[in-house]
């Protein structure tokens, strides 16, 4: 699912997605924001829980311009999502591509992507949608996946939660590049520049009860 032709570029900077350091890091591009979004399957869920605050890694899927995110109906938090105001969420993403080495501890860092999404998350009610939206999130992890497996059956649907967050008050925040130096530090002799980081997928483990000969799927194969 896309944007219509007449979806804006950018998401509209709100005081909540206005950041307050390193502004020149920000951004609201669309396309930039669902490239991120894209690449990842994990996300961090925040919420306030009885008065403190809660946050949970947990897998997500971005269609068009919702995120749905995965749970459990045994979350007291994601029942509170049932309400018809929603709950009141902060979803993030962060993908790290490399730790920055500079001479002085002080200046060191890292190079990042990252997504921020304020909004009120929904339970997924109805039937297909919820359908939809379990297999998107399979197939944002293992591409493909999803329709090489069993589909949930009724138990394990009403076992399973789905909520969504409308993707509209976003912001993008990114670093990239060497590290900045105090002019004074230059001649220090240590070593400086990037480490560059990344996943990567080893190779696959078939379970212990697997079928002899069973092929590898192509899509593990490719990765």
């Amino acid at each position: 699912m896309t944007g219509s032709p007449s979806t804006p570029t950018t998401y509209a900077p709100t005081p909540r997605t206005t950041g307050s350091r390193a502004r020149e890091r920000m951004a609201y591009d669309r396309e930039l924001v669902h490239s991120i979004l894209d690449e990842g399957f994990l996300c961090h869920l925040a919420f306030v829980r009885d008065g403190a605050p809660v946050v949970l890694p947990t897998l997500y899927a971005r269609v068009g311009e919702r995120l749905y995110v995965h749970g459990s109906t045994g979350s007291r938090p994601l029942r509170e999502a049932g309400q018809d105001s929603g709950m009141p969420v902060c979803v993030t993403v962060t993908h790290l591509d490399g730790l920055v080495l500079a001479k002085s501890t002080f200046h060191h860092s890292v190079n990042y992507r990252s997504v921020v999404v304020h909004g009120r998350a929904h339970q997924v009610t109805d039937h297909e949608e919820r359908l939809m939206a379990l297999d998107a999130i399979v197939d944002s992890a293992v591409p493909g996946r999803a329709e090489d497996s069993r589909r949930a059956n009724a138990k394990e649907l009403a076992a399973t939660a789905v909520v969504r967050v409308d993707l509209e008050e976003v912001s993008a925040k990114s670093r990239a590049g060497g590290p900045s130096e105090e002019p004074e530090d230059l001649e220090l002799p240590y070593w400086s520049g990037v480490l560059p980081v990344s996943p990567v997928y080893g190779t696959p483990i078939p379970a212990d009860d697997l079928a002899p000969g069973t092929p590898l799927p192509d899509y593990l194969t490719a990765r």
